[in-house]
């Protein structure tokens, strides 16, 4: 059972940088998938980064490629999102995600979620 609490959240400027963090809880940690999600009004959910436990591989939707970083601390069950060069387009409830050991970029596979946090880019 992991538990994911996520913080960072915020309101900037288009072209500006924001950091999220995520906390989880739980044993085992290292062995999960990690990732996070947006989710924009009246939108689907869509994938914005993953980081798998095997090989310390990351993967990342087109739409943030070269923008956003994903990282994580094993030694401190912690998760981070780094955003640079926003956009309007990226303002979304952003959520941390876990799973035990599947590498993917649909919602569904995804077990743990956190609460959300917001983020709004202005124009």
């Amino acid at each position: 059972q992991v538990q994911l609490a996520e913080s960072g959240g915020g309101l900037v400027q288009a072209g500006g940088s924001l950091s999220l963090s995520c906390a989880a809880s739980g044993r085992n940690f290292s062995r999960y998938v990690v990732g996070w999600f947006r989710q924009a009004p009246g939108k689907e959910r869509e994938f914005v980064a993953l980081f798998t436990w095997r090989g310390s591989g990351t993967r990342y939707a087109d739409s943030v490629k070269d923008r956003f970083t994903i990282s994580r601390d094993n030694a401190k069950n912690m998760v981070y999102l780094q955003m640079n060069s926003l956009k309007p387009e990226d303002t979304a409830v952003y959520y941390c995600v876990a799973n035990r050991d599947r590498i993917a970029i649909t919602a569904g596979e995804y077990d743990y979620w956190g609460q959300g946090t917001q983020v709004t880019v202005s124009s």
